[in-house]
């Protein structure tokens, strides 16, 4: 990936390093017995799409930047679950559920375009 551009000029990076400001405001208000277990797992997933974007680019490989794209593409559905049942448990309003689960949904397509676009 020579002469490849930085992580950080990925609009798929950028749009999660903005859910994960948007995942912990609104896990703000989850109930404190939560802090540990929900709260703490929807936050590490939500972390763990922008952290796999930016180390499988600086991997300077195309296959192994596919590798973990396809990592971050795993946490992301982890996370969309977690939003769902917090959405069951009414930890988030449906509002609340529905915006965060549309920009998971926006993340996953440019997360795929992204590793298609990528020859092994």
């Amino acid at each position: 990936m020579k002469g490849s551009r930085s992580y950080r000029d990925l609009i798929v990076w950028k749009k999660s390093v903005e859910l994960v400001s948007n995942i912990y405001v609104s896990t703000r208000s989850f109930p404190k017995e939560e802090l540990y277990g929900i709260t703490s797992q929807i936050r590490r997933a939500g972390v763990s799409v922008p952290a796999n974007i930016a180390e499988g680019q600086g991997r300077n490989s195309p296959g192994e930047f596919r590798q973990f794209l396809g990592i971050a593409q795993g946490s992301l559905a982890e996370l969309e679950t977690l939003l769902i049942i917090s959405g069951n448990l009414q930890y988030l309003t449906p509002s609340g559920t529905y915006q965060l689960l549309k920009k998971c949904e926006e993340i996953g397509r440019l997360l795929a375009g992204l590793k298609s676009s990528l020859s092994d």
